[in-house]
């Protein structure tokens, strides 16, 4: 089969095929193309409109510009075709806006993009796709955070086998590992929150970072200083993005500290889709995921329904990293503009920003609707005859014995049950050298797996407890709130 021509419908263009995590969400539609051009039209626009503040461009051609400044009235298909030419799409996208505006309000054709650069207005886009971005991933991970929250407080003392290197270790509960994805979500949503409250700049640096078109156009005898200060303020003021101190084309941070919270948010989640994949395996089968109509079906074998909620956060977990890895590269750029390095930032920032983004919105239902199932995990760590909790009886055998002449003994006694399929109870009450020492009661309370979780329960409360005053559902509520009116 032959490739569709260029002028053929637009079926043949990204549409989340191969990345069902985020189709369909949220952020994928505030990433998208149309989402990425109007972002850069917002640039545009309000750049025009700081310009028209400070004096040096009619207000009435800011209003026009603002206007037509709109993603509808452009061919984002054939802006993408342009940027081969130039290699960058706002070079096309200033020519076309220029065209429309000429068309329609001829008198503020010319202050399009004036004495701007493409790189400012395409940096500032981007940064206003990532605050858009943002916000809908934070309240996602508040929303998650909410339901494990529940969860953590519900099965607070519901008691599991702990594991290290896939193996029984000790006793824990389900609701300390509930808590510690939890703390992984809000440690997330506060790094985002932190790139989003100061670390999404304007950018603003015309051709080479000396911002000398902006200056030219403010008119003779206009004091560099208070230019740079009054249109600085001004387009951060216009977009809501923050006021940075220097021109930042090569200067990458905001790019590469973005990407770096993404990761984080990513792996954050991806620690909740691990845990969930082998506590949901069938031999285990101590959580389930919420059930759906058709959801987990294979094309195979109708007995099978596939955690896919997990196994799509994880396909993100493993993607954003890696990704975010490239953004951390372009810091080292040559000269005042490198070749290919900006560039290069283009598509991971935004694969960063929709798989996380589908990652976060998949969490939300994962975390709501996940299914614990206590009795899997009393029949699981009984079906480990008591050893999971040898590290108990060493202890309270050690100063009878030893710490060296217990820990032989049980790894001794433990091996024999093990390799006899018999109760450690039943190995150690035959064992001569603990005659006398436990009665048969005292013995079965101390391989007793609820009796040796530690400070689990402690723990969850102080997890809950602790973020409360800054997590709670009502202060979340109230912080989205907030964040809504200010940007």
């Amino acid at each position: 089969m032959s490739a569709p021509s260029a002028g053929a419908a637009a079926w043949y263009l990204d549409a989340g095929l191969l990345s069902p995590v985020r189709a369909g969400t949220p952020v994928e539609a505030a990433v998208g193309d149309g989402a990425w051009l109007q972002a850069m039209l917002d640039a545009e626009a309000a750049l025009v409109r700081a310009q028209a503040r400070c004096g040096s461009v009619p207000a009435s051609a800011a209003e026009a510009i603002t206007a037509l400044a709109r993603a509808e009235h452009l061919d984002v298909r054939r802006l993408a075709l342009a940027a081969r030419e130039t290699a960058n799409p706002v070079v096309g996208l200033v020519r076309a806006l220029t065209g429309l505006v000429a068309a329609h309000a001829p008198a503020a054709a010319e202050y399009v993009h004036r004495g701007s650069t493409s790189q400012d207005v395409f940096d500032t886009g981007a940064m206003l796709v990532a605050a858009r971005a943002l916000r809908l991933i934070v309240a996602d991970l508040r929303a998650t955070a909410v339901a494990l929250a529940g969860l953590a407080g519900a099965h607070r003392d519901t008691v599991m086998a702990g594991r290290t290197l896939a193996l029984h270790a000790v006793p824990t509960t389900f609701g300390l590992k509930a808590a510690g994805w939890r703390q992984l979500v809000l440690e997330s949503a506060e790094r985002l929150e932190r790139v989003a409250d100061g670390g999404l700049p304007v950018s603003l640096g015309g051709a080479a970072g000396t911002l000398a078109g902006y200056l030219q156009y403010a008119g003779p005898g206009a004091d560099a200083g208070t230019v740079l200060d009054e249109l600085t303020a001004a387009f951060a003021a216009e977009t809501g993005l923050a006021a940075p101190r220097l021109p930042w084309h090569t200067l990458r941070t905001p790019v590469a500290d973005l990407g770096a919270a993404l990761a984080h948010t990513a792996g954050a989640l991806g620690k909740i889709a691990a845990d969930v994949l082998v506590l949901a395996r069938s031999e285990v089968g101590e959580v389930s995921e919420p059930a759906g109509a058709g959801r987990g079906v294979s094309s195979a074998m109708p007995h099978k329904r596939n955690p896919v909620l997990a196994t799509l956060i994880r396909s993100a977990a493993l993607q954003v990293p890696a990704l975010a890895g490239i953004l951390a590269q372009c810091l080292a750029a040559e000269d005042e503009r490198p070749a290919g390095l900006w560039h290069a930032e283009w598509q991971p920032l935004r694969e960063c920003l929709r798989l996380a983004g589908g990652a976060a919105h998949t969490a939300v239902e994962l975390a709501g609707g996940l299914a614990v199932h206590p009795e899997r995990m009393r029949a699981n760590l009984a079906a480990g005859g008591g050893q999971i909790v040898s590290e108990r009886l060493a202890a309270v055998l050690a100063p009878r014995l030893g710490r060296t002449a217990a820990r032989d003994l049980l790894a001794g006694a433990s091996l024999r049950a093990a390799r006899q399929s018999r109760p450690l109870a039943e190995v150690l009450a035959g064992l001569p050298q603990l005659h006398g020492v436990f009665t048969p009661e005292e013995l079965l309370a101390l391989l007793d797996p609820a009796g040796y979780t530690g400070a689990a329960g402690p723990l969850v409360d102080r997890a809950l407890a602790a973020n409360r005053p800054h997590t709670g559902v009502d202060h979340e509520q109230h912080g989205q709130h907030k964040r809504h009116k200010r940007h």
